[in-house]
């Protein structure tokens, strides 16, 4: 296992990139990716993180993140609740969710996945690791600022960045988006 992806340091920015395993479109559906930005918007409120930007693409994730200062929740403990709590209520709307055309395909991948897991027990949502890459300056800042806004103007869903509404883009075009984002670094 490679050491070079981890939070070493609980009060620098970081990078972070999670996805679904086998790299699913399970967010192509609004109601799916509701869950996964109330549970953003729950850590920002009650777990001290700070989300500078963010976008949910249809299968993965990226973040610019920090910590509140004095913060009793460490990036691990937040990224690991984020990440089990919004696994359970997606597989849960999966399977309670009558029009999901895809729903055998989906759970059969989420379980197979598990079951090759020895720390699963059933279903496994996310990959393994979150490949945090610390912020090392402001310049390295806005580079990732920029790629993570980017990222579904280059994967063509939208001609502008703010465009995008499951990102925080349009908070940085002067627009209040889905959840609070730190704009200060």
């Amino acid at each position: 296992m490679s050491t070079r992806y981890k939070f070493w340091d609980e009060y620098k920015g970081y990078f972070a990139t999670f996805a679904v395993v086998g790299w699913i479109d399970v967010f192509t559906r609004n109601e799916y990716r509701e869950i996964f930005v109330e549970s953003l918007s729950y850590c920002i409120k009650n777990k001290g993180l700070v989300v500078h930007a963010w976008v949910l693409m249809s299968n993965h994730v990226h973040l610019l993140i920090s910590l509140k200062e004095n913060n009793p929740y460490s990036f691990s403990d937040v990224m690991r609740d984020l990440k089990k709590y919004t696994a359970m209520q997606i597989i849960k709307a999966i399977k309670e969710n009558p029009s999901e055309s895809r729903k055998e395909w989906i759970l059969e991948l989420l379980n197979k996945a598990g079951n090759e897991n020895s720390q699963n027990k059933n279903f496994q949502f996310w990959q393994h690791g979150n490949h945090p890459i610390e912020i090392t300056d402001r310049q390295h800042y806005f580079n990732v600022l920029e790629y993570i806004h980017q990222n579904p103007v280059r994967a063509g869903c939208v001609s502008l960045p703010e465009h995008y509404v499951w990102s925080s883009a349009c908070d940085y075009a002067g627009k209040k988006g889905l959840v609070d984002v730190g704009m200060d670094f």
